[in-house]
């Protein structure tokens, strides 16, 4: 038996569980403020809300969805996304009555059959937001801006990143698009991909998405979905682009810029960072107003974003960003010998309940080593017992970096801590 994880999967070691960790805390800190509530959703699904909201032509569901039959025969599938079941979920438990809004966020795994490289795993990691049953253009604005938000929040400088906006029209005026840009791609086929060629009959506006050098010099020759917007669209677009103004937002907007989801309609964005190289998006979504009713609910305006945590952590790196670490142990309780073991596993213990992080040997080590794992432990007082403070009811409480000591009586030691530990943190 090889004992390794499969293909595609990486264990999520501590100091990247930390680093999780701290993005899940900045994100629930930070969505609260802008009235977001959490939502979590099973990691699997019918088949059919993946297949019906994100689109059959899209690469997700042809390519990379991970399906299969549970024992009843049902096709159920692991979520590649997140936004089509929480509104999978919003229908079912009626979330968004007639004329409410929710304003939801979400955080996990996703799950995705492709080639693994470098920020992009089959396993993935996502945080998310879905903001329900608003259709103002000012809430995509603020969307965008919370996205924003986050990347600074987690340390990313705005200069390593930029921000790209557009519109992908609606059913009133897209369906018009597609067929010009479906004829422009067969016009041209004998210069473009298979891919590209084959997106001509299923989904023409992804052909802006190929990576291939000479796509995408044609594509760039290609009538642009910005200059076909019908009137209530395009008066949609400047009214968002006008609330990042007002909020101060630098963005650019890219045309060709069209996501890979086909739910999306008018507003769509996305965050890239440098240093990150072709796969640089690190955050974006967009505007579905028409998701809920492919599962048969009423029309339901929607729109959100998803970041990967992935590529967000290349881009803190990148950008030479540290995450805070919690203290492992802010005391370590060292015993001289086993005589007083029952001692210290009582202090060790009454500290971590006054709050503070403590922590002691269950390794037999001899003192000298219990001062090098402390030192490991980064603990800024290690409090030590031996027979002769025990018997007097007494420990030594020693400063880590000053080598200071003390002997401190045991009924004394929580509030004594406390004060050395508050004196250190000023």
């Amino acid at each position: 038996m090889e004992v390794r994880a499969p293909k595609g999967t990486v264990d999520m070691l501590p100091d990247v569980a930390r680093v999780w960790e701290h993005l899940l805390r900045v994100a629930q800190e930070l969505f609260a403020r802008y009235g977001y509530e959490p939502i979590y959703t099973p990691i699997f699904e019918h088949t059919e809300v993946f297949t019906r909201g994100i689109g059959e032509a899209t690469d997700i569901v042809s390519k990379e969805m991970y399906t299969f039959l549970d024992r009843a025969d049902r096709s159920l599938t692991l979520r590649p996304e997140g936004t089509a079941s929480v509104v999978r979920a919003a229908l079912e438990h009626n979330l968004v009555p007639k004329g409410a809004a929710a304003k939801l966020y979400y955080a996990g795994a996703m799950f995705r059959y492709e080639r693994p490289q470098k920020g992009r795993m089959r396993q993935f990691w996502q945080i998310g937001v879905e903001a329900l049953g608003m259709a103002e253009p000012s809430i995509d604005a603020e969307v965008i801006a919370l996205l924003v938000r986050f990347f600074e929040a987690a340390g990313i400088p705005s200069a390593n990143t930029r921000l790209l906006v557009n519109s992908m029209g609606d059913e009133h005026c897209r369906p018009a698009y597609r067929e010009e840009l479906a004829a422009f791609i067969s016009a041209h086929a004998a210069d473009l991909c298979d891919e590209c060629n084959r997106r001509a009959d299923t989904n023409p506006l992804r052909a802006f998405d190929c990576k291939n050098p000479t796509c995408r010099t044609v594509m760039a020759e290609a009538p642009l979905l910005r200059d076909r917007l019908c009137e209530e669209c395009g008066t949609h677009y400047g009214s968002v682009k006008h609330g990042l103004d007002e909020l101060g937002i630098v963005y650019e907007e890219d045309p060709s810029l069209v996501r890979g989801l086909d739910y999306y309609t008018r507003t769509v964005f996305e965050i890239q960072a440098e240093g990150l190289g072709a796969q640089n998006a690190i955050g974006g979504g967009g505007r579905y107003d028409r998701l809920m009713e492919e599962y048969g609910g009423p029309s339901t305006p929607g729109l959100g974003f998803a970041l990967g945590f992935e590529r967000t952590m290349l881009a803190m790196q990148a950008a030479g960003v540290t995450v805070p670490e919690l203290p492992r142990a802010e005391v370590y309780v060292a015993r001289v010998d086993d005589s007083v073991a029952t001692t210290v596993f009582s202090a060790c213990q009454a500290l971590r309940d006054a709050g503070i992080a403590a922590e002691m040997d269950h390794q037999a080590r001899s003192l000298k080593s219990q001062f090098k794992q402390a030192d490991r432990l980064s603990a800024l007082l290690t409090v030590i017992v031996g027979p002769e403070e025990a018997a007097a009811g007494e420990v030594t409480v020693r400063d880590m970096r000053t080598r200071e000591e003390a002997r401190v009586a045991l009924d004394d030691l929580i509030p004594r801590v406390d004060a050395l530990l508050r004196r250190d943190h000023r």
